[in-house]
C-alpha cells in the first residue's frame, strides 16, 4: 500500500506540473501580447479581439491550475506532504497548486472581468470612463486584492529551501509573481473606490498639473515649470489653462506644514518660490503648496494636483501615439525627453520663447492623450501605460478631499514618505546650482545589511553620483551657476544637495566621502533621519558616499525611495547575513 500511494504521488505529480506549466504559459502568451500589440490593435480599432483572447487565456490558465490542485489533493499527497525531511518538496507543490488555483479563479478571473465589463460598458458610445462600471467592480476588486494577499500569504508559509532545488525555484518564481500582482490588485481596488468621485462622478472637479523638469532636480523629481489645470466632469477630462513658472513667481502659498519641516526645507523659502516647492521628496507637502498658490494667485480652489514628467508623456504617447506641434514637428515617445530637456536649451536660446515651446509641447500632448482616453478603441492601451507610470511612482497624485488622500497616500503614486518602522532607504538630490546638469546625472545606491549588534542592526549605504555632462558644447543657460560658489568651477561642473532618508530610528555611526572622514547635515522629516551634504559635482568626475549607520534589527525587505529623474537609480540591495556574521 505504501508503495501504491507513493507511486500515486509521482504519477499525479508529474501531470500536475504540467498542468501548472500549461497555465503559466497561458499568461506568459496573454503578457506578450499585450506588450507587444496594444498600441497597434488599438489604432486598428481591434479591441474585441484582444478582450476575447484576454478571457481565453485567463480562463486557460483557471482550469490548468484547477486540475493541479486537484491531482495534488487527497489521503496519499497529505501524507506524504508531513513526512519528516521527505515531505518538503511535496508539501511545497501542494501548497503552490493551490496557490495557482486561487490566484487564477479568485483573482485574475475577476480582474479579466471586470476590465471585460469596463472596456463593454465604455464602448457602447463613443465617451468616457463608465464611472458607473467603475463603481459596481469596486467590491469585485476589493475580494480579489484581499484573495493576491491571502495567497501570498500562504506562499510564504511554504518550505523555502528543500532537498529538491528545482521546487524551490519553482515557489521562489511564484512568490516573484505574486510581489506583482498584489501591488496590481490593490492599486486597481484602490482606483475604483476613489476614481469615480475624483473624475467628477457627482460633481466637476479641478486639479493643478505641474510638469517637472527632471533636468533640474528637485526632490519630488524635477524644478516645477510649467503647469495646467484639468477639469474632470462626470469622466470626461479637459484642460482649461496652461502656463509657465514665471506667472507663479509671487504666489504665496498660506500652508503650515510643521517646525520639523520648516527646519530642514525652511531656508529655500518654498511656500514662496515656486521653483523650490518641491524639494521635500514627501509628494503631498508639494501639493499643498502648488494647491495653496494657486488659490493665492487666482482665488480658485481646487480638488488636487498631480505632477508628472517628461518621461511619464514618454510612456503615455508610446499608447496614444505622437502629438504635433503648431509647426508641425512631431512629440513622439521616442523624442519628447530630448525635445524638452536638453535640445529645447540648444534651439531657443531666449528664455521666453524655450518656456513657450515647452507649453506647445504640454498643449500637443495633453490633446493627443486626452482624446486617446475619449476613444474606446484606444482606452486600454493608454490606461495600460498610465498603470505603469502610477506603479512606477512617476505620476504622483494628491486629493484635497480627505477620504480620497487616505486611498491615495498608501500607493506609490501617492508620493509619500513612509509611516512604517520597516527598512527604508531613500537618496534625494536636489540641484543646488541652478543650472539644467542632471540631465547627465547617473545615480547608483547599494544597501548593505551587515551583523547584528546589540542596539540592532549594522548597515552600510554607498551613494555613488557621476557627471556625465560634456566640458564643451552646451548652451550657456544649461551651464550657468546661480549659486556663485567661492571657489573657481568649469563648463559642466554642477552642485548637488545629497540627502540620504534613513529607516526610522536610524543612527548615523561614520561618514565618508571619497574614502575621507566628513560632516553631514542630520536632521529628520516624517520620522526618517535624513544625512545631507553639500556636494560639488565636477564634471566627468565620480563621487561617493559612504553612511554607516545602526537600525533596528529586521529582515524584512527595505522599501527603497526612487527619485525620478532623467537617467534611473540603479539600486543594489544586499541580502541579510545571519546575525552574528
Amino acid at each position: 500500500m505504501p508503495l501504491a500511494g507513493a507511486g500515486w504521488v509521482v504519477v499525479t505529480g508529474l501531470l500536475a506540473r504540467d498542468e501548472l506549466l500549461s497555465a503559466q504559459r497561458a499568461l506568459d502568451s496573454l503578457r506578450q501580447q499585450t506588450a507587444a500589440r496594444p498600441a497597434a490593435e488599438a489604432s486598428a480599432g481591434d479591441a474585441g479581439p484582444v478582450r476575447q483572447r484576454t478571457d481565453t487565456a485567463v480562463r486557460a490558465a483557471a482550469a490548468h491550475a484547477a486540475r493541479a490542485h486537484r491531482l495534488t489533493t487527497g489521503p496519499a499527497w497529505y501524507s506524504a506532504a508531513y513526512l519528516p525531511v521527505l515531505g518538503g518538496p511535496l508539501r511545497t507543490v501542494r501548497g503552490a497548486a493551490e496557490a495557482a488555483d486561487r490566484l487564477t479563479r479568485d483573482v485574475l478571473s475577476p480582474l479579466a472581468e471586470s476590465v471585460s465589463q469596463l472596456t463593454s460598458d465604455s464602448a457602447k458610445d463613443r465617451g468616457p470612463l463608465s464611472l458607473s462600471a467603475l463603481r459596481r467592480a469596486a467590491p469585485a476588486l476589493d475580494r480579489a486584492s484581499h484573495s493576491a494577499s491571502d495567497v501570498r500569504d500562504e506562499v510564504d508559509e511554504l518550505p523555502r529551501k528543500t532537498w529538491l532545488p528545482a521546487v524551490d525555484r519553482a515557489r521562489a518564481q511564484l512568490a516573484e509573481q505574486l510581489d506583482r500582482i498584489v501591488p496590481a490588485t490593490a492599486d486597481a481596488a484602490a482606483a475604483a473606490r476613489v476614481m469615480p468621485a475624483m473624475l467628477g462622478e457627482r460633481g466637476s472637479r479641478r486639479y493643478v498639473v505641474v510638469f517637472e523638469n527632471t533636468a533640474e532636480a528637485r526632490g519630488t523629481g524635477g524644478l516645477p515649470g510649467a503647469f495646467a489645470v484639468l477639469t474632470a466632469d462626470r469622466g470626461r477630462l479637459a484642460f482649461e489653462r496652461f502656463g509657465n513658472d514665471t506667472e507663479m513667481a509671487n504666489a504665496v502659498a498660506a500652508v503650515d506644514l510643521g517646525d520639523e519641516y520648516d527646519a530642514l526645507h525652511g531656508h529655500n523659502a518654498p511656500t514662496t518660490t515656486w521653483v523650490n516647492s518641491n524639494v521635500s521628496p514627501h509628494f503631498p507637502y508639494a501639493a499643498r503648496i502648488w494647491t495653496a498658490a494657486w488659490r493665492d494667485h487666482t482665488g480658485q480652489k481646487v480638488d488636487g494636483a498631480l505632477a508628472l514628467d517628461p518621461s511619464v508623456l514618454s510612456g503615455l504617447l508610446t499608447a496614444s501615439g505622437p502629438a504635433r506641434l503648431p509647426d508641425g514637428t512631431a512629440v513622439t515617445a521616442a523624442n519628447v525627453v530630448d525635445l524638452t530637456e536638453r535640445s529645447s536649451y540648444v534651439d531657443y536660446p531666449d528664455t521666453e520663447e524655450r518656456k513657450e515651446f515647452f507649453l506647445d509641447v504640454a498643449r500637443a500632448a495633453a490633446d493627443r492623450l486626452l482624446g486617446a482616453a475619449d476613444d474606446p478603441q484606444r482606452r486600454p492601451a493608454l490606461f495600460a501605460a498610465l498603470s505603469g507610470q502610477l506603479r512606477e511612482g512617476r505620476v504622483k497624485v494628491w486629493s484635497a478631499h480627505p477620504s480620497e488622500q487616505r486611498e491615495l497616500r498608501r500607493r506609490p503614486f501617492g508620493g509619500t514618505l513612509p509611516d512604517t518602522s520597516d527598512p527604508f532607504a531613500g537618496l534625494v538630490v536636489n540641484n543646488a546650482a541652478g543650472n539644467k546638469l542632471d540631465y547627465y546625472l547617473d545615480r547608483r545606491l547599494e544597501w548593505a545589511p551587515g551583523r547584528c549588534v546589540a542596539a540592532g542592526r549594522e548597515v552600510t549605504v554607498t551613494v555613488s553620483l557621476t557627471n556625465r555632462a560634456p566640458r564643451s558644447g552646451l548652451p550657456t543657460y544649461v551651464n550657468q551657476r546661480l549659486d556663485a560658489p567661492p571657489y573657481r568651477t568649469r563648463p559642466g561642473d554642477n552642485r548637488l544637495l545629497v540627502s540620504y532618508y534613513a529607516s526610522k530610528g536610524a543612527k548615523l555611526a561614520t561618514a565618508a566621502l571619497d574614502g575621507r572622514p566628513v560632516l553631514v547635515n542630520q536632521a529628520v522629516e516624517r520620522g526618517h533621519p535624513v544625512h545631507t551634504l553639500d556636494l560639488e559635482l565636477p564634471a566627468g568626475v565620480t563621487r561617493t558616499l559612504v553612511l554607516r549607520l545602526v537600525e533596528s534589527s529586521s529582515d524584512r525587505p527595505v522599501s527603497l525611495l526612487r527619485q525620478p529623474l532623467v537617467r534611473p537609480l540603479r539600486v543594489t540591495v544586499r541580502p541579510y547575513p545571519p546575525c552574528g556574521d
